[in-house]
């Protein structure tokens, strides 16, 4: 076998490291991909007006399989036609201002340009002394938030992937400010309302403490959790000999965007010694609105909360943050030490964000909003986020002067739910047939829900392309496919 320095190894070697090189092409080569990238980006805005909001095609996506990772690589525009038909041609349009459905989501231009530049330039944000400038970044998008939210100087957080890893940093919290061991956690119980998102359960059972009991608690008229059975239930728990733990308040619920009070869950927090999560992934944006404040009082009081700037910040996918009022449980939760890592000096004025969740190998996401939030200013989001709200209650009285609607609560936030009743046969069946109609259709994208085992639509108005024009065309859809159908 040669040496490592003879001249077959060499030649090798020189072999391998021109074909390594073309993993980095050079200006000219750049030129046709850039030129290439940005076409395609700016025929997808171009388009995007008049496109469906969502494309319901047989096997959607299943024509990647014709285009199979190979050895020799493939032409650029070659990828980009197969993205085109098989990625972005298919399923719901997530930058359309038609995407009504489920929590719409929004991508900002500059927001994807932040996006862009984060993956060209890979500063790394997971540790100060490698990424400072970085680091910096996303302590400042914290303490806005933080201020934003009411939460006082001081509250620390982290940028997460999205609301589920942010629940999930919220609870490791929750747990270690209550010196919870795993003794203990057959008799520590979590109390949230019978609407509350699944992922809260799921970052329980993530964070072990799957045998915490759960108490659903039910709620009033219009989905918001009742206090009086809240407190019944702590109560009861104490009498058992449990230990009332964690407190998860809703503001903005998925089905009816409903938010929980938020000043009463605060007060028997207080009261009865529970660590207060409130999940804010959907509605906590809406603070920064004078009208959100009033609708979301209480939410300041909160111990940690979720809200999520790929929601109500309209930055793209991938965006969740925590806000947590106390950090010495937030790092025993999360810090780590090890040889390999430089000991950061005790002065450090910025905390490094792998000191506040279990991810380590942290890209630079804050600028995904930190871009826009500076290019755009914070008064241009206010103005967008107090519309939604508007715009919600505009849609909500064009639906109460509809033949056969079957309003649901008044709007909260920017969602409704309602259903139409038919002039005859079964109404779940009717109001999925809508759904089902207006989907196969694709022009606006809207989703259901059973509120009290009863199927209702839900029309949610939150992605930063949604305007009077986009809701007006969902109700005359609506309005269309009912009497149609009727």
């Amino acid at each position: 076998m040669a040496g490592s320095g003879s001249p077959a190894v060499f030649a090798h070697l020189k072999e391998l490291e021109a074909r390594s090189r073309t993993l980095d092409p050079g200006p000219e080569s750049r030129a046709a991909l850039w030129d290439a990238t940005r076409d395609y980006g700016e025929a997808f805005l171009r388009a995007l007006p008049e496109a469906p909001a969502f494309l319901l095609k047989d096997r959607p996506g299943a024509g990647l399989a014709d285009v199979p990772i190979s050895e020799a690589g493939r032409a650029f525009p070659d990828l980009l036609a197969a993205l085109a038909e098989h990625v972005d041609g298919v399923g719901a349009n997530g930058a359309s201002g038609r995407h009504l459905a489920f929590i719409p989501p929004s991508s900002l231009f500059a927001g994807a340009l932040g996006d862009l530049l984060a993956a060209i330039t890979n500063r790394y944000a997971g540790y100060f002394f490698a990424g400072p400038g970085a680091v910096r970044m996303e302590n400042q998008i914290l303490s806005w938030l933080a201020r934003e939210m009411g939460l006082p100087e001081g509250s620390s957080g982290n940028l997460a992937a999205g609301g589920s890893m942010a629940h999930l940093i919220g609870v490791c919290a929750a747990r270690e400010a209550a010196g919870l061991r795993a003794a203990d956690y057959p008799k520590a119980c979590v109390y949230l309302s019978d609407q509350a998102h699944h992922c809260i359960v799921k970052a329980l059972r993530v964070a072990g403490l799957g045998e915490a009991p759960v108490r659903s608690i039910p709620v009033d008229a219009d989905y918001r959790l009742r206090p009086e059975a809240l407190e019944a239930a702590i109560q009861a728990d104490q009498r058992a000999g449990l230990r009332p733990w964690l407190l998860v308040p809703t503001a903005g619920t998925t089905n009816t965007g409903a938010v929980d009070p938020l000043e009463a869950c605060a007060d028997l927090a207080v009261r009865y010694g529970l660590w207060m999560h409130t999940d804010g992934a959907y509605g906590a944006a809406f603070a920064l609105t004078v009208p959100g404040k009033t609708a979301l009082k209480g939410l300041e009081r909160s111990d940690s909360l979720v809200v999520d700037p790929h929601k109500g910040l309209f930055t793209p996918l991938g965006l969740g943050a925590v806000l947590v009022r106390h950090l010495e449980p937030l790092r025993k939760a999360h810090a780590f030490q090890a040889d390999y890592l430089p000991s950061p000096p005790e002065d450090l004025e910025e905390m490094s964000p792998s000191e506040t969740t279990l991810e380590f190998s942290k890209h630079a996401r804050a600028l995904r909003l930190w871009l826009p939030l500076q290019f755009h200013g914070a008064a241009a989001f206010r103005a967008a986020l107090e519309e939604k709200l508007l715009l919600a209650r505009y849609a909500y009285d064009r639906l109460l002067h509809m033949p056969g609607m079957e309003a649901g609560p008044a709007p909260q936030l920017s969602i409704l739910a309602f259903r139409f009743q038919p002039p005859a046969g079964d109404a779940d069946a009717f109001n999925q047939a809508i759904l089902q109609r207006l989907t196969s259709e694709g022009r606006v994208f809207l989703s259901g829900t059973r509120l009290n085992g009863a199927f209702h639509l839900r029309l949610a108005i939150l992605a930063a392309r949604t305007h009077r024009v986009e809701v007006d065309e969902a109700l005359e859809a609506l309005a269309q496919a009912a009497a149609e159908l009727a």
